[in-house]
């Protein structure tokens, strides 16, 4: 009887440690000095433009550095001290902070998931426009108050959802890991935090939850605003030689820049995050044999996309291009 109660007062989420080879260590490493530094460049070379131009800003722009910043964050807040970690210091903190930390993770995490949405889904709705006006072209003297007031609606909404997060998190011990695996926030432990549900049915169904409403239903809506992005700039080109006049058709050829740079976006950001989701969730519902190889492809996959979106970007935005050939060649 008191083993069964030592045994029901243990924390959830303790079970196994994976290992990382020297090589995988830099490699992560790598990849996020390219996230912080790709998008702190997007941030500071895109803010600058939006500043400057108030009267010329474009929409698109303000919601680029919403989700380079969202990138950014995750970066700083978390990838970072997984290098740390990675790197033989052992970091513990205290309960508070761990359920801090914890919070603040899944609120970031779930933020960059609906920025990125936020991004296809106005780059459609801006395709949709039939017949502009010119002072829509140009677009509105500084940034929207309608626009705005969305992404701050994301950042509310993310933080309210993250609250579990804090409630449910505590530090464990030197000997914690990981069993309970939640996609928009860890796949191990990081400065002895856990989770610590009050059942393993309840985590799961938060688990589940996060799966469904942060994960899956947000790719399935980025593959359906990207098709639907794709179909229009199609539908435009076809009457492009009977309107040669229309302003919309006039804005097909940078449109359709726009949507190839926006495209690579999502399907970076899909097969990235559609990863880590399978690799995740196979060892959280199954636990086979490929469990601990499964959460090493999970970890590198949470970065890929933030690492390399900077580099995406840079193709496809003019004054990103401007910049880095004037940095390199002084």
């Amino acid at each position: 009887m008191e083993t069964y109660m030592e045994e029901d007062m243990e924390l959830v989420g303790m079970g196994l440690r994976i290992s990382v080879s020297p090589v995988q260590i830099a490699f992560y490493i790598l990849l996020v000095m390219l996230g912080i530094l790709g998008n702190a460049i997007v941030i500071g070379v895109i803010g600058k433009s939006v500043y400057v131009e108030r009267g010329r800003g474009r929409n698109s722009d303000i919601i680029i550095i919403n989700m380079a910043l969202s990138n950014l964050l995750v970066s700083v807040m978390r990838n970072t001290l997984l290098v740390i970690s990675d790197m033989g210091l052992e970091l513990y903190s205290s309960k508070e902070w761990c359920q801090f930390l914890m919070g603040v993770w899944v609120w970031l995490r779930s933020v960059n998931v609906w920025s990125t949405l936020f991004l296809s889904a106005f780059h459609l709705q801006t395709l949709r426009r039939v017949a502009p006006t010119i002072a829509a072209l140009r677009g509105p003297r500084g940034a929207p108050s309608v626009l705005l007031l969305n992404l701050a609606f994301i950042w509310l909404l993310n933080f309210v959802y993250s609250i579990p997060a804090y409630i449910f998190s505590t530090n464990g011990n030197v000997n914690s890991t990981e069993t309970l695996m939640l996609v928009s926030s860890t796949t191990r432990p990081l400065l002895g935090c856990v989770w610590n549900f009050p059942s393993s049915f309840s985590g799961l169904s938060y688990a589940t939850t996060s799966m469904v409403i942060h994960e899956t239903i947000p790719i399935i809506l980025m593959a359906l605003t990207n098709l639907g992005s794709l179909y229009t700039l199609y539908t435009h080109g076809r009457v492009r030689t009977s309107m040669q006049d229309a302003p919309v058709i006039k804005r097909v050829p940078a449109e359709r820049r726009a949507a190839k740079v926006i495209l690579a976006l999502i399907m970076l950001f899909i097969v990235s995050w559609g990863t880590s989701i399978i690799s995740v969730n196979y060892f959280n519902y199954n636990r086979g044999s490929s469990a601990e190889f499964l959460l090493v492809i999970a970890r590198f996959a949470n970065i890929i996309f933030i690492a390399m979106s900077p580099m995406v970007l840079a193709v496809g935005h003019r004054r990103l291009r401007s910049f880095i050939k004037s940095v390199l060649s002084h």
